[in-house]
């Protein structure tokens, strides 16, 4: 696995090593621990979600407020998103910054989050199937998010007019949110 710090202090760009022959591919996506060794981060992932959504579709920006916050590994398997993630950790220097990166299955880049960031993306591809890792169990009242559209993030979802949840429209903006 090739690892490189991500673009903001805490996340990480994963690319796992693929093995291709005339038959097809192998990939090993996650192993606890060469994740350690190369991350210096050691996280019990305790589920595994799977999201099919079609092009044009935007997803987020969620995250689980603290004590149930969610440390992720995304990844996907077909297809591409322009994935985004924005800093919410209370204490960081990069509070309310944002970060985007263009996953696929051809590029094989993973992105993993540490606990605080809310985390969304918009599908480019015809559609997308994606698989991400949580350390936490989803719990409802925790739920919380920010707009896609928040004016003072100014994030370029990379689509013509996105399809979104009638929940994800009624997120909050940023200056509205208690972190």
């Amino acid at each position: 696995m090739n690892s490189k710090p991500g673009p903001i202090t805490g996340s990480w760009l994963l690319t796992p090593k693929v093995h291709a022959d005339s038959r097809g591919q192998f990939v090993e996506s996650f192993q606890k621990g060469v994740f350690a060794e190369q991350t210096g981060l050691s996280i019990d992932f305790i589920q595994d979600n799977e999201v099919v959504s079609h092009q044009g579709v935007v997803r987020g920006l969620h995250l689980q407020n603290d004590p149930h916050g969610q440390a992720k590994l995304i990844r996907v398997v077909q297809g591409n998103i322009y994935d985004v993630a924005v800093d919410l950790r209370a204490n960081s220097s990069t509070y309310g910054e944002w970060f985007g990166v263009e996953l696929s299955a051809e590029n094989q880049i993973q992105l993993f989050l540490p606990k605080g960031f809310a985390h969304g993306y918009s599908v480019l591809s015809e559609r997308a199937i994606v698989q991400y890792k949580v350390d936490s169990a989803y719990n409802p009242q925790a739920e919380s998010g920010i707009r896609y559209n928040d004016p003072d993030l100014g994030i370029d979802w990379q689509v013509d007019n996105p399809i979104l949840s009638e929940k994800d429209q009624k997120l909050s903006f940023l200056k509205d949110l208690n972190s």
